[in-house]
């Protein structure tokens, strides 16, 4: 995880991009609640890059690193 928070044009991606799909289709993933992430860790995130940016929110949320998104989105 270190890695990927030291990778700036990473984590921008990461902070602008919304979920294409479902319950909170159009919203920012940082918007997302924790549950959401959750649930999908339990039935498996997509196999791909929206998958694994998923899996990094659940991270980042469960870590409380949320404001560090927040901050850059504001960029």
């Amino acid at each position: 995880m270190d890695e990927i928070l030291n990778n700036r044009e990473y984590l921008l991606k990461l902070a602008h991009t919304q979920m294409p799909f479902g319950k909170y289709k159009n919203r920012y993933l940082i918007d997302i609640p924790e549950a959401y992430f959750l649930w999908f860790k339990q039935k498996g995130f997509p196999k791909n890059e929206l998958g694994e940016m998923m899996q990094l929110m659940l991270e980042i949320k469960t870590n409380g690193l949320e404001q560090l998104i927040r901050d850059i989105q504001k960029l």
